[in-house]
């Protein structure tokens, strides 16, 4: 099946008791067993596993073109998850971007995750300062970001793994951003390919969770599963259920985030106001060839820095009408937020730089509230 099949039927069957085309939500924790003592149905415990959650893992390992797919209860947990259950026999060494997503900051500063692991920070763009940081000792995991976040570097996902091959380390991607519609990390030969699921998969802002797409039957997916089964950060299957109703339109949802994020980002550029626009799409941005070889399309997120400084900043985001001020991003309506000041006091965000999660609106409205905002 392609991509938009797979989307649509993957995960789902017609429910076999009632008929019922759209898949039911089995609130139940606890499933019977047979007069043997077996279970028949492969269900026991919520914790364990549940037919929405299992729906939900069945679509995503086929839309990465996986081997199998672990979810838990947000996207952070799926990344704590990863970190946590890199193997024994494996250094605890992590190579990992400096533009990266702020609450990976925060985790390993803020938990014992920080402590318990040598993290190595580098500029994943740079394919010598990865070479030179894997060669330079032992490594257990290398994880990468691409389009990173907030500022859309792009980092060559097969370049690095093979890298890290090399060196017996695992490789994660970050696919939060662009989804399996538009990049397929696995396929570059990564080990893992992450997920938010609260962000475009899920598509409407109104559930959370995340999730970790395996390669292969490695000990890295065994141990997820068993964090996932016994520290119970699992996901609702009322979460799940929406889950897998948004995926079926994701497809479509992200070629319109696609196309008007790209006029946005043309529109932006051009403004005397604007002082750079990050966006892989704009054939300047550093990171174009890299992308456009190994994405489909460039994706919905973008930011830009506005001229001046941070109340410069601040000023446009306060007088978008049609833009909502919230974070987050991926769903149908469109966001701009002021990332450090988001972040706070451990920021590396530029002061004057702008977050935007372009949406599936009619881009010519978007590009009217920019042009009063900015003026």
């Amino acid at each position: 099946m392609r991509f938009e099949t797979k989307a649509v039927h993957s995960g789902r069957q017609v429910d076999k008791t009632t008929g019922a085309v759209s898949t039911p939500i089995h609130l139940s924790t606890t499933f019977e067993r047979a007069a043997d003592g077996s279970y028949p149905n492969a269900f026991e415990y919520g914790r364990e596993d549940n037919p929405n959650r299992r729906a939900l893992e069945d679509c995503m390992t086929a839309l990465e073109n996986g081997h199998d797919c672990v979810t838990f209860g947000s996207g952070m947990a799926a990344i704590a998850s990863v970190i946590e259950a890199l193997p024994t026999d494996k250094p605890r060494r992590l190579i990992m971007p400096n533009d990266m997503y702020f609450g990976i900051r925060s985790l390993i500063t803020e938990t014992d995750i920080g402590s318990r692991f040598d993290i190595v920070v580098i500029d994943m763009t740079d394919l010598h300062a990865v070479e030179k940081a894997i060669k330079s000792a032992p490594t257990g995991l290398v994880w990468i970001e691409t389009p990173s976040n907030p500022l859309l570097k792009v980092t060559d996902i097969e370049a690095i793994t093979k890298m890290a091959q090399q060196a017996g380390a695992y490789t994660a991607v970050d696919n939060t951003w662009a989804t399996p519609v538009l990049q397929r990390p696995l396929t570059h030969g990564a080990d893992l390919s992450i997920h938010s699921i609260t962000k475009y998969i899920g598509g409407h802002s109104d559930l959370m969770i995340g999730a970790v797409v395996a390669r292969s039957g490695s000990p890295m997916l065994t141990n997820l599963r068993a964090w996932q089964h016994s520290k119970g950060a699992v996901p609702s299957p009322f979460d799940c259920w929406l889950a897998l109703r948004g995926v079926q339109s994701l497809a479509p949802r992200m070629m319109t985030h696609c196309s008007n994020a790209l006029a946005i980002a043309e529109f932006l550029n051009q403004h005397p106001n604007v002082e750079a626009v990050h966006y892989p799409g704009l054939p300047e941005h550093g990171g174009h060839h890299i992308a456009a070889r190994q994405m489909s399309a460039f994706g919905g997120m973008l930011s830009f820095q506005v001229k001046g400084g941070q109340d410069e900043a601040m000023a446009v985001a306060a007088k978008v009408r049609l833009f909502t001020r919230a974070t987050s991003l991926g769903g149908t309506h469109s966001l701009i937020e002021h990332r450090s000041s988001v972040e706070g006091s451990k920021t590396m965000t530029p002061a004057n730089l702008l977050r935007v999660s372009i949406g599936i609106e009619n881009v010519d409205d978007l590009k009217e509230d920019l042009l009063q905002a900015l003026e």
